[in-house]
């Protein structure tokens, strides 16, 4: 049976770890002694390391990791990113024998270039594309890419578990809020979010079906979360428009 376990790194990094039997695999190694301590704690064998994207948060325990377990690191080859030894693309797919499970790999551009995601049924590894309540910031993509990105991802069946790369939670849902005051389904989450970090436990994995409630960059058409854009001035009300002036709004709420 599949487990995944999240390692919790640097301030606010989860690095996951999928084990079946004595197998490990983990995505997105910020640091590695972590991961080393987990792995000798629970007498794992290290098999591959899959990476989403090259920030440094995702990446720089790989060296370290690679020295004690020479293992393949799955992900976008980039020239600022030396790491990876199997490149892969949008349309490729990932058959992992040891865990037993495949992936199938999109291209999801808007946040950092060659960011991909990992998908299998049910089961979905974003870095930092999504997060609970919120989405990251466009350091080398464009409002219309992370748009078109966040779309594939919504298109996922609502039941798939979403598995992002930071605890951002209760950080995001007051801007959900802001947007959307009148939304029952952001009140009752910011509710549970709070017994969740209070019992000091992670608010990752969401369902797709509960970030489209309450996300609200996948709520561009609530009309509610528009007449709180055009309070602030918003003219042009179609969906990327609407995008756009939230991820800005966002970036100085």
């Amino acid at each position: 049976m599949l487990t995944i376990t999240a390692i919790p790194a640097l301030e606010d990094n989860y690095i996951w770890l999928l084990q079946h039997e004595r197998h490990a695999v983990i995505v997105d190694p910020g640091e590695a002694a972590p991961v080393l301590d987990f792995l000798r704690r629970n007498d794992l064998q290290l098999d591959a390391i899959l990476c989403t994207h090259r920030h440094h948060d995702h990446v720089d325990g790989i060296e370290e990791l690679r020295g004690v377990y020479n293992v393949p690191v799955y992900g976008r080859s980039h020239p600022k990113n030396p790491h990876i030894t199997h490149d892969l693309r949008e349309g490729d797919h990932l058959k992992l024998d040891v865990l037993d499970i495949e992936f199938d790999i999109i291209e999801t551009p808007g946040h950092f270039e060659g960011h991909i995601v990992f998908i299998a049924p049910g089961i979905l590894f974003c870095g930092d594309i999504m997060f609970g309540a919120g989405c990251g910031r466009t350091f080398e993509g464009t409002p219309a890419q992370l748009h078109h990105s966040l779309q594939r991802l919504a298109a996922l069946p609502g039941d798939t578990l979403v598995y992002c790369a930071h605890e951002y939670t209760a950080y995001n849902l007051p801007f959900a809020q802001a947007c959307e005051p009148s939304n029952p389904d952001i009140q009752r989450r910011i509710e549970e979010t709070r017994a969740l970090r209070r019992a000091k436990r992670p608010t990752v994995p969401f369902s797709i079906a509960l970030e489209k409630a309450t996300n609200p960059y996948l709520r561009c058409t609530s009309p509610e979360l528009i007449r709180t854009l055009q309070d602030r001035g918003l003219v042009d009300t179609g969906e990327l428009a609407v995008f756009t002036a939230l991820r800005e709004w966002r970036d100085h709420f």
